[in-house]
């Protein structure tokens, strides 16, 4: 009975320590939501004013520029999965890698061969256990974007987009958690080239442009404009999947946490339990022996 006991509070210290270790990891992805959430926040203007000036050159002229054009036909394209660096997230990368599997296989059934561009550390660990190839990765810094990550991720996709036949891609994707609430983050796939300029707010595409004259054309003004938007698009995607990430580890840590005091509960009941039992053991003997030394001294 004793080692009983033992055991039960040996399981008790444990799940204090484990409490201890998911309360402090869920104080501080709490305290991480609010910046990240503002620095998302903050990102926000500058990217709806380069969509509305892509909008309003894309609109109002008649060039035929590369990334806002439809090809005919796509035979390979790019999918870009942004993930984080460590997990005790929850589901937080195993649904952006779902969603990833979902549309790479729509995608092969469209006939489009599938190129795979990683973000993050969780990602990369998926596809080299799996042993399947990728273009390219970044990993580190998924808590606290940087834009100069984003500015090299859209150097490589515009690098790589166009010209099917010399092996580069036709359209690409880009799949992340949207942060919802600190409840609720969602895995969302938005295509981020050939640029769609319907993707822009619903204020945006109501909004009534005036007549533009591009100076020196219209061609050199999306050349100079594109590459910026598709940099501020990535940058979003990164900060948002970084709010999405930290509040899936706070929601996880509190679920860890709220387990851990259940099972502190469970084993202190089991361990009273225990000792109520070696106490009433102990004292069924006294009483025992007592009865036998009052038998041997009446005989």
């Amino acid at each position: 009975m004793g080692a009983q006991l033992r055991v039960y509070r040996q399981k008790i210290k444990s799940a204090q320590t484990t409490k201890k270790i998911t309360r402090a990891m869920e104080l501080i992805s709490a305290s991480r939501i609010g910046k990240a959430q503002a620095r998302a926040a903050a990102s926000s203007p500058y990217s709806d004013a380069l969509t509305r000036a892509v909008g309003a050159v894309a609109s109002h002229s008649s060039v035929d520029h590369v990334l806002t054009t439809e090809p005919e036909t796509i035979s390979r394209a790019a999918i870009v999965i942004f993930t984080s660096d460590r997990g005790l997230a929850g589901a937080f990368n195993s649904q952006v890698l779902r969603q990833a599997e979902e549309l790479a296989e729509l995608l092969r059934d469209e006939g489009k061969d599938v190129t795979w561009y990683l973000v993050g550390r969780k990602a990369v660990g998926y596809f080299s256990f799996r042993q399947r190839a990728f273009e390219r990765s970044w990993v580190g810094g998924t808590d606290n974007p940087e834009f100069a990550t984003a500015q090299e991720i859209a150097e490589e996709l515009l690098a790589d987009f166009g010209d099917e036949a010399a092996g580069g891609v036709g359209e690409i994707h880009l799949i992340f958690n949207h942060f919802v609430s600190r409840i609720t983050q969602e895995p969302l796939v938005r295509r981020l080239l050939p640029l769609s300029i319907v993707e822009a707010s619903a204020d945006d595409s109501a909004e009534v442009y005036p007549l533009y004259e591009f100076e020196p054309d219209a061609e050199t003004v999306l050349d100079a404009l594109l590459p910026a938007y598709i940099e501020s698009r990535i940058f979003n995607a990164m900060l948002d999947s970084s709010a999405s990430k930290h509040a899936a580890t706070q929601k996880a840590m509190k679920s860890a946490t709220d387990n851990a005091d259940k099972l502190i509960r469970d084993y202190t009941r089991l361990a009273n339990n225990a000792r109520q039992a070696e106490i009433t053991q102990q004292i069924s003997e006294i009483v025992g022996g007592a009865d036998a030394l009052s038998s041997s001294a009446q005989d």
